[in-house]
């Protein structure tokens, strides 16, 4: 109810705005702030919303209202509410989502009259994933009735302003993860107690200043670790935080001060002087990687006894323990196909000195089964090839019931001849058949099956690109969408086209 009253006195003189330049035909907010001017009635109608409702926030202003402040900020609020995508701008105005709109963000967040008048129905803030430089935006904080901000993915530095946040009462969400704030003490305000480790990821805020695990501003930015860092994560190199090892290297699954979970790989060895300075080298490259099916890699670290690389921590599924347990539909399996060969594209578009590893077991699986890539290094820029015939090799097995490498002794060349000889019916008692296939689905998983076929084929010179298998896989994946639910038996039998 006190929203209603205060969205309905707020907007009675939206309409006139409105009626000057109606949203859809206005072309941009700098253009609406330069041309238009005020209605006759402006004046008037400004006094009777305050004394209406005197909690407005322009009608605090001191010493007296300024008119020509006030009618800007109706003119970015009504092109701001429509950006924002609010389902009816005349009666609501319910948040600001700026999102992922690197942009407009910053031209909004500059308008400093729109937040010092920030309307109260405004419950929602969201400028987060815009690259944003600069200090941190205290405008925003002007907004005291909020119960959710969300500043994260940007690069904004400087002191986080602790006290600005006490109005804030309502706030319940908070994300200021992925910036670059100095190392504002946050444990010492009890405002942030609300809040866990997981609204400051990447932050540079401390919450728990126990932790004998500094790290200067400098060694952020190269993603260098200490290993005092890795020591406090694993209580030590505690047996309870190993989760693997070899001859070489021992994994451990570590804690960070600011609750982020990582995998640390530790390296045993004492490598020369010029292979270190390899390895930085390398591990600057990897650090700028960045791709939703690929495992992230956060920094690494070096001491007289060891090396270490520090990635995400992710669930510990993989492709192929997916496979054989759950069984997948075909989509699913298709939706996995998607994202490795997106990241594929991705490598070789923008990193094409990433190599990486390609199979069941090295493909790791998120909660939301998105694929991630695990197994990569800087390596041989020329072998797209064998890339291309790994990824034939993981289709198939993303396909038939059992490897193909464990089946057919004589190799690839023997396992396409095979293939191209079976009919329907053979073909189909190779395809596991926990996928539950449709003669619809049949289509599609045998297209894939000559696609993988044709990526493994070391007679052919012409191995298909990665833009045709994308195409291939995107459009598959498209139609498992719609296809019908209802099982149809097959009534021919012909031979597989592999071409």
């Amino acid at each position: 109810m006190i929203m209603v009253t205060i969205s309905s006195t707020w907007y009675l003189f939206l309409p006139i705005i409105l009626s000057l330049c109606p949203i859809t035909l206005c072309a941009s907010v700098l253009e609406d702030l330069k041309n238009l001017h005020q209605p006759p009635d402006f004046n008037s109608t400004i006094f009777s919303n305050c004394l209406k409702n005197p909690s407005l926030r322009y009608c605090s202003s001191s010493p007296m209202l300024d008119l020509d402040e006030i009618f800007k900020f109706t003119i970015v609020a009504s092109h701001l509410c429509n950006e924002s995508k609010n389902p009816n701008c005349v009666e609501s105005f319910p948040k600001v989502d700026l999102r992922n709109r690197p942009n407009i963000a910053p031209l909004y967040l500059s308008f400093d009259f729109f937040w010092k008048y920030c309307p109260l129905s405004i419950m929602s803030i969201d400028l987060s994933n815009n690259s944003m430089k600069g200090d941190f935006p205290t405008d925003v904080l002007y907004c005291t009735q909020i119960q959710s901000l969300d500043l994260s993915i940007n690069a904004f530095s400087g002191d986080i302003p602790i006290q600005s946040f006490s109005p804030l009462t309502n706030l319940t969400f908070l994300n200021l993860s992925y910036n670059c704030f100095s190392e504002s003490k946050l444990s010492d305000s009890q405002f942030f107690k609300r809040f866990n480790s997981s609204s400051f990821l990447h932050s540079g805020a401390l919450l728990d200043q126990k932790r004998p695990d500094f790290l200067p501003s400098k060694l952020q930015r190269s993603r260098r670790f200490t290993p005092a860092i890795l020591k406090a994560a694993t209580n030590d190199f505690s047996n309870k935080y190993l989760v693997g090892k070899s001859d070489v290297v021992h994994i451990y699954k570590g804690i960070l001060r600011d609750g982020t979970e990582v995998k640390i790989e530790m390296y045993w060895d004492d490598i020369p002087r010029d292979s270190y300075r390899k390895f930085v080298e390398e591990c600057k490259v990897l650090s700028k990687l960045h791709h939703k099916n690929l495992v992230r890699f956060l920094g690494w670290c070096r001491s007289r006894k060891f090396r270490a690389i520090i990635t995400e921590w992710t669930r510990e599924e993989n492709v192929e323990m997916w496979l054989s347990g759950s069984g997948p539909p075909w989509n699913h399996r298709l939706k996995v196909l998607m994202g490795v060969v997106a990241c594929m594209r991705y490598l070789q578009e923008e990193w094409p000195e990433v190599d990486y590893e390609l199979n069941t077991s090295s493909i790791l699986l998120s909660d939301n089964v998105e694929p991630l890539i695990s197994r990569f290094k800087v390596g041989d820029q020329n072998s797209n090839r064998r890339k291309i015939h790994g990824f034939g090799v993981f289709l198939l097995e993303m396909i038939l019931s059992r490897k193909v490498q464990e089946e057919f002794d004589g190799g690839d060349a023997g396992f396409i001849r095979f293939m191209r000889t079976l009919n329907l019916a053979d073909l189909k008692q190779m395809i596991d058949e926990r996928m539950k296939v449709t003669e619809t689905i049949f289509h599609q998983v045998k297209q894939a099956l000559s696609l993988g076929l044709m990526c493994i084929d070391q007679s052919n010179s012409d191995k298909p690109s990665l833009a045709m298998i994308f195409n291939t896989i995107a459009r598959a994946y498209k139609a498992s969408h719609a296809l019908p639910s209802a099982n149809h038996r097959f009534k021919r039998h012909m031979p597989v086209q592999t071409k």
